[in-house]
């Protein structure tokens, strides 16, 4: 198969993921919760991926459009979102990467970020799609849990018709059954068949969907193995929640 090495971010501050360039870590808060929290998170990171010899992209969503419970936590909004984005950014100096839920998101977004995400449930969202194409960024899209991996190509057609040409896939898990999800490992040299660069997320791959009730449940403990496996697969790169308090 062939894959295209994609560039994310600018000439000032880049990293690359694909053939050819190290293994990439995304990681980062689920969502962000404070500045002091984002910047101590990035900066350790940035160290241990500099230790390892990886590429480092710093994740962090200034809102959680999809939470379980009316209750839940969502995030700061996007002005005070973006504005400690941008400061990770400036002062660490590694790309970052955050979540859109909405097309006119995009303008302000893209202004800040190296990666325009587009989130698992989003993943066949025509308008969002072509909106995050035509900023100009990096897109990463997470293939959605009810979506064969190869159905992974309608999503990089949309994306590509819209003038994308940096693109990363990311295998979250598939539906399987009520609040249970499972990692097939085939999944990612099948989304690198599509000709872009794969990660596995392999912390929201334990996931157990709404499994609480009012949120949702995960088993922890098996996202070592699951980032393991990935690799073994031929995965270009993971995609880690991280957070000094898990739970």
């Amino acid at each position: 198969m062939t894959i295209t090495p994609v560039t994310i971010g600018d000439d000032a501050i880049n990293t690359h993921v694909g053939p050819g360039s190290p293994m990439l870590l995304v990681a980062g808060p689920c969502v962000i919760e404070s500045e002091t929290l984002c910047l101590t998170i990035a900066e350790k990171v940035k160290a241990l991926a500099a230790r390892l010899g990886l590429g480092y992209v710093f994740k962090a969503s200034f809102d959680k459009a999809n939470r379980t419970s009316i209750a839940g936590f969502r995030g700061l909004g996007m002005d005070k979102g973006l504005a400690i984005l941008a400061k990770v950014r400036r002062e660490l100096s590694i790309p970052v990467v955050t979540d859109i839920h909405l097309p006119d998101q995009v303008p302000a977004v893209s202004d800040v970020v190296d990666i325009v995400q587009v989130p698992a449930f989003l993943a066949r969202q025509t308008d969002l799609l072509i909106a995050a194409a035509q900023s100009g960024k990096c897109v990463q899209v997470k293939k959605a849990q009810f979506m064969a991996p190869w159905d992974m190509k309608n999503v990089v057609d949309k994306l590509s018709a819209a003038g994308a040409d940096r693109i990363i896939l990311v295998e979250r898990g598939s539906s399987f059954g009520y609040n249970r999800l499972i990692a097939d490992m085939t999944a990612i040299p099948a989304m690198q068949e599509l000709g872009y660069p794969v990660l596995m997320d392999a912390t929201h791959a334990t996931q157990l969907p709404g499994g609480q009730g009012n949120a949702s449940g995960g088993s922890a403990e098996h996202a070592k193995i699951l980032a393991r496996a990935a690799i073994a697969a031929g995965a270009d790169g993971l995609f880690i929640e991280t957070h000094p308090d898990p739970k």
